[in-house]
């Protein structure tokens, strides 16, 4: 894969929890923008329930329609945690005790602790490449293009900077933000027109809400960063121009 070649993702949240509202993703945000600083695009999230066949047949969709798959949750000890059953039999694979998996966590455990629950971490696909866990012992794992990583933020977190090898992306996507005291409306038409001459460019514009006020942020992206500063003074040129006042966000 040359550096130059656009590299995408998918991002696949597993757990009842998300789908039921009691507990917040944030790790589509952290995965994004880890995946972005290193060239990697997701072009595609998808969240569902912890139900095999739908587990299954999500993850041969997406592995077969981009470059990587990130999931989330799934991999702890409890009885539904299934996400690595699931995806040992996505792959055909045997779903078997992972050596070096059992090695880390009997180590990390107090004698008596790594009990039969805990033990179920150890679980994998064949031949799984460990994905190592500095935080809370428990390490994720890769197949193939499918990286598995824990739900819970902090350590999802803490368990991407070992990644970083493993994933071979294109050039980081750079943005810029451009923060106006105005509504979408007013800029709608000047905006697509900035849109239409860079269409190489990914122009968003986000309504926010500050100190009362309505605003527009607009976000460019480009992995080139003259072809970001190019739209940049085509999007002043005519902010200027309506007399639009750019705030500090």
């Amino acid at each position: 894969m040359t550096k130059n070649t656009k590299v995408n993702a998918a991002i696949l949240i597993i757990g009842n929890e998300i789908l039921s509202g009691r507990t917040q993703d944030t790790n589509t945000s952290t995965l994004a923008t880890w995946l972005n600083s290193i060239g990697v695009k997701v072009e595609e999230v998808r969240v569902i329930p912890d139900v095999e066949t739908t587990i299954v047949e999500t993850l041969n969709t997406l592995r077969t329609t981009y470059d990587y798959v990130f999931t989330t949750g799934g991999i702890g000890p409890t009885h539904d945690d299934i996400t690595a059953e699931s995806v040992s039999k996505a792959f055909g694979l045997k779903y078997e005790i992972h050596k070096e998996a059992f090695k880390i966590l009997e180590a990390y455990y107090k004698p008596g602790e790594f009990n039969e629950g805990r033990q179920k971490m150890v679980w994998m696909p064949e031949n799984a490449n460990l994905i190592l866990n500095p935080t809370s012992g428990a390490p994720g794992f890769s197949v193939e293009n499918v990286f598995c990583l824990p739900g819970v933020p902090s350590i999802l977190k803490s368990m991407l900077g070992g990644l970083t090898n493993s994933i071979i992306g294109g050039k980081p996507i750079l943005s810029l933000t451009i923060s106006l005291r105005t509504v979408e409306s007013e800029i709608a038409n000047s905006l697509t027109k900035v849109q239409d001459q860079n269409q190489d460019v990914e122009i968003g514009s986000y309504p926010f809400f500050q100190a009362g006020k309505l605003g527009v942020s607009i976000v460019i992206r480009s992995e080139d960063q003259s072809k970001i500063d190019n739209c940049n003074s085509q999007i002043l040129e005519f902010v200027n121009k309506k007399n639009i006042e750019v705030v500090d966000r």
